[in-house]
């Protein structure tokens, strides 16, 4: 999953001004997972009135079939293709076919089985289609539910991963091209891997002056995600660059030497600024029209 540069550029916005970028994010979010829920309404109303059964076999024969993506036949089942992967190490169709029809028979199961202990509750889908209805009983309802909760949650993982590749490295350009760094002393390039390296990794960016690397990681991450900041000390990251630290992730990057930048805080952004100073990298110092020269540089780094 990709995100536009028109939303790369207002996340990035977001970030340098010190507000809240996610609801970019979720505003994203929510109007994939509506129009995947429409389309899936639609679809579920074809195959119920095609049905000749009236057990749940129409489900698994519509939506567990070959004729889907592996994605797809997952999702459907209430599962996702990296859960199925890390079952059975394999996500061919095959394999995805075999689980997702396992699943499904299990998740069925557990349903009755509830519906049978809990039976005070009663619970009817209907979903209207131009003039067309079907009705989903308890059963039938509550997989539905379940596949969207599924889908919903594979969306907001493949937003919020994308977010941070798409946006991490545009930010750093964004950062020098404020600063007006020579591009022979930075570096944004696709990894490569070199076994010669006791970390193979790749790296979000570097910056360079005297023939000495400096390793910069970039995290779009809360004061809730201790673990990045921790990964970034365990890889001899030499800048960290954050949406939000915790103090104790200060700390830990004052005693390790490591130098940080958290663009939450007011004017979070001039930090960077003194890294450049510190490290003796050429720059100028920025005093001009934020507002302006962000978008004139995201403009040209997006275009």
């Amino acid at each position: 999953m990709t995100l536009t540069n028109h939303v790369i550029k207002r996340i990035i916005i977001h970030i340098i001004n010190s507000t809240d970028y996610r609801i970019e994010i979720i505003n994203l979010l929510n109007a994939e997972f509506l129009q995947y829920a429409i389309d899936f309404f639609k679809k579920i109303v074809h195959a119920k009135l095609e049905s000749k059964n009236i057990t749940i076999d129409w489900y698994k024969k519509s939506f567990l079939c070959k004729n889907y993506s592996v994605d797809d036949i997952a999702i459907n089942s209430g599962l996702n293709k990296k859960t199925i992967s890390n079952m059975y190490h394999s996500v061919s169709k095959k394999i995805v076919l075999e689980a997702a029809d396992e699943h499904f028979d299990a998740l069925f199961e557990n349903i009755k089985s509830l519906i049978e202990i809990d039976n005070d509750v009663d619970l009817t889908l209907t979903i209207k289609l131009k003039s067309v209805s079907v009705d989903l009983n308890v059963n039938e309802s509550l997989i539905v539910i379940n596949v969207l909760a599924v889908k919903r949650a594979a969306l907001a993982g493949g937003l919020w991963s994308a977010a941070g590749k798409g946006v991490e490295k545009h930010l750093m350009l964004f950062l020098c091209k404020l600063y007006k760094v020579p591009e022979t002393y930075y570096k944004a390039t696709h990894f490569i891997k070199d076994n010669k390296k006791k970390v193979d990794r790749e790296n979000d960016f570097v910056l360079i002056n005297n023939n000495t690397e400096y390793l910069c990681e970039v995290k779009l991450m809360g004061k809730g995600n201790p673990e990045s900041a921790d990964a970034a000390i365990a890889r001899n990251t030499n800048i960290f660059i954050a949406d939000t630290l915790s103090q104790q992730n200060k700390d830990q990057f004052d005693q390790l030497n490591i130098q940080w930048v958290e663009l939450r805080s007011k004017n979070g952004y001039k930090k960077f600024g003194k890294i450049l100073n510190l490290l003796g990298i050429p720059h100028d110092d920025y005093n001009g029209n934020l507002e302006n020269d962000l978008n004139m540089i995201l403009d040209n780094l997006l275009k």
